[in-house]
């Protein structure tokens, strides 16, 4: 097992005490997950997938299904986690944490540029299981995102690894190309357009984290047909969205299909870097109309598990689970730093909020002393006080995120303490401390977000009557 390092902090040292502090950025769960196997021959780092309470013992691979271990999944997406504490904070001990993990990633990928994603318990590769076998889709996405950072991080610190790193996503690139020869093609389900350029053909979930890795790519490789490719991936992001403020599904970006999940939909991270890189006002616009449409509503009336557009079943609320929190936290930070509007660094740390408390149960999901996050609000009465993979790097990765700005780390002790209707608008209101107050606004006519901050949101209250 790897040995525990050193946490990060952001803003001050230790636990917070004030809403003007981020929760510590503790590794220790995560380097309790992560061990050191042999693997081909080679010396790579893995993350074991599952840690159960009360022990947090890694699950043993019997108890975990067939599939196996350990996978690209969450080594990739710590990798990421670690290359991106790497970038902010010049932190050696996530660098190294993260070459160890990119060397898995690359054993997991076939000749042909797809990839494997489990290994079993006498680590070797699980190549037919139905979340393992070779294919280009969501692991693949994911450790091209990493191999691509990586590609970045080490082009100085290790030339030769950068390389092998470059390479390997270089063997991907027909692949992407592959589903763009459906570029322009759509079908339709249940009045809903479908573009069949996207992976899974519909897949602007697992298409958002491709495009988040090409993103990456591209700032090595800077040339004008990579540019395409991201413009008409993300194009067809752009075709899944559906709605406005005050017209249902206001302005969300469906999953899959006729699907919405929370889970992993990044279309408001990708397209708002995207439109970032590429100059593109469409992309951060489509980007804006999900964050103050359908965010805002979220943020108001509660977090949902997944919707069916055309189905006649209401949203489904759980399970909610952090890896939904950091599409919406991340999206809401690019989409900051896309507009320049800190509406949405406000919006990002009342989303991430979620881990601190911010939830239906009044929870603190994540916890800094021991850096775990458990694995989920299973229903309205019960937390899953398990503590996997997933849950504690997308947790890591929100608060490093969120935590680089200010305006957004004011609102993580945030509470929801009173919502309701004037008339005119809808308004929830949220406290983090005697200085800390966000009320948001939708105006029921238009369907309008407003944020009133501080002072404004006080003399908002005053105005409409709201104690």
């Amino acid at each position: 097992m790897n040995p525990l390092l050193p946490s990060l902090l952001f803003a001050l040292a230790g636990i917070p005490s004030g809403p003007r502090e981020s929760p510590a950025i503790n590794f220790a769960h995560l380097d309790h997950l992560m061990e050191s196997v042999v693997l081909e021959g080679d010396t790579v780092s893995i993350v074991h997938i599952y840690a159960n309470y009360p022990g947090y013992h890694w699950v043993a691979a019997e108890e975990s299904g067939p599939e196996g271990i350990a996978c690209v999944d969450d080594a990739a997406r710590a990798a990421v986690l670690f290359l991106r504490s790497y970038a902010l904070q010049g932190d050696m001990a996530s660098l190294e944490r993260a070459r160890g993990l990119l060397a898995f990633v690359m054993h997991m990928q076939a000749p042909d540029g797809e990839f494997y994603n489990f290994i079993r318990t006498d680590h070797t590769i699980n190549t037919s299981g139905k979340t393992s076998f070779k294919s280009f889709g969501w692991w693949a996405a994911r450790g091209l995102w990493a191999m691509a950072m990586g590609g970045i991080a080490f082009k100085d610190r290790d030339p030769l690894f950068s390389r092998r790193l470059l390479g390997r996503v270089s063997l991907m690139m027909p692949l992407v190309g592959a589903s763009l020869k459906e570029y322009g093609n759509t079908r339709t389900v249940s009045g809903y357009t479908i573009p069949r350029w996207l992976l899974y053909e519909s897949g602007a979930d697992v298409t958002s984290e491709l495009l988040l890795g090409l993103l990456e790519y591209q700032k090595v490789r800077g040339d004008d047909s990579l540019s395409s490719v991201i413009a008409k991936l993300a194009q067809g992001l752009v075709v899944m969205q559906d709605g406005e403020g005050n017209r249902p599904p206001y302005g969300l970006h469906r999953s899959w299909e006729t699907l919405w999940h929370m889970w992993g939909n990044g279309q408001t991270q990708a397209l708002s870097a995207a439109g970032m890189m590429l100059h593109d006002t469409t992309m951060i616009a489509s980007a804006v109309r999900e964050a103050r449409g359908w965010y805002g509503r979220l943020l108001m009336d509660g977090f949902l598990k997944e919707y069916d557009l055309a189905g006649s079943a209401p949203a489904t609320r759980y399970e909610q689970i952090a890896y939904g929190v950091r599409p919406m936290a991340v999206g809401l930070v690019r989409l900051y730093e896309a507009t320049g509007d800190r509406d949405y660094l406000y919006m990002a740390g009342l989303a991430a909020s979620w881990l601190t408390g911010n939830n239906s149960l009044g929870r603190a999901m994540y916890d800094p002393a021991t850096g775990r996050c458990y694995d989920g609000i299973r229903d309205s009465l019960t937390v899953n006080l398990n503590s996997g993979a997933e849950s504690t790097i997308e947790a890591l990765y929100t608060l490093v995120e969120v935590g680089r700005y200010p305006e957004a780390r004011r609102f993580l002790a945030c509470r929801k303490v009173g919502a309701g209707s004037t008339g005119r608008f809808s308004y929830a209101l949220f406290r983090g401390g005697p200085d800390t107050e966000l009320t948001l606004t939708r105006e029921l006519a238009t369907g309008r977000l407003s944020l009133y901050e501080g002072k404004q949101s006080k003399a908002f209250c005053r105005k409409e009557h709201i104690p």
